[in-house]
Order: structure tokens, then C-alpha cells, then sequence
């Protein structure tokens, strides 16, 4: 037995049943054109299933979340290196735990 790869989307249904599904959306769609009902414009339904699709939506979210704590992490590492921020900061703990002298 060979092992084989799967894609799976962020809905847990594989891209071939994504696939089948749209392209049977498709259809309905065109045939409720045909028969006077529905939308009467072909393309647009075919826009309209691409622009549904949302395969690759959820990557985009993780890829914008981790850009925004490397920056969140860049500007702490800029405050830090400041002393005078540093030993606010130290002097913060040093009351905290009342080891101040």
C-alpha cells in the first residue's frame, strides 16, 4: 500500500469534495438561469463561487497574526534595550517583592 497525500481544507472537508461541491453549485445555479429563475448571468455565479471559496483563509489569518507578534515582540525588544526604561522597570519588581534597599 502507498501512502498518499491529502489536502484538507480549514472545514475538514477535502479539496475534491470542495471541488464537487462547487461544481455542483455551479449547475444548480445554471439550470435555475435557464429556466428563468435564479440569476440569469451565468459568469457572475462563477465569480461568485470563486470569490465563496475560502480555502487558504485560515493560513492567511496565522500568517497576519504571527507578523503582528514579531512586530509586538520587535517593539519590546527596542524598549528594553532602553537603561532608563530597564531600571524602571527593575526598580518596579525590587518594590513588588520588597527587596528594595
Amino acid at each position: 500500500m502507498q501512502p498518499t497525500l491529502q489536502l484538507v481544507s480549514d472545514r475538514g472537508m477535502t479539496s475534491e469534495r470542495t471541488d464537487r461541491r462547487l461544481r455542483r453549485a455551479r449547475s444548480t445555479r445554471r439550470r435555475r438561469a435557464a429556466r428563468g429563475g435564479g440569476r440569469a448571468y451565468a459568469p457572475v455565479s462563477g465569480m461568485r463561487a470563486l470569490v465563496d471559496d475560502e480555502r487558504g483563509a485560515v493560513t492567511a489569518e496565522y500568517a497576519i497574526v504571527i507578523m503582528a507578534a514579531v512586530a509586538f515582540a520587535g517593539l519590546l525588544v527596542a524598549i528594553m534595550r532602553s537603561s532608563e526604561i530597564r531600571a524602571m522597570l527593575v526598580q518596579l519588581v525590587e518594590n513588588a517583592l520588597g527587596t528594595a534597599s
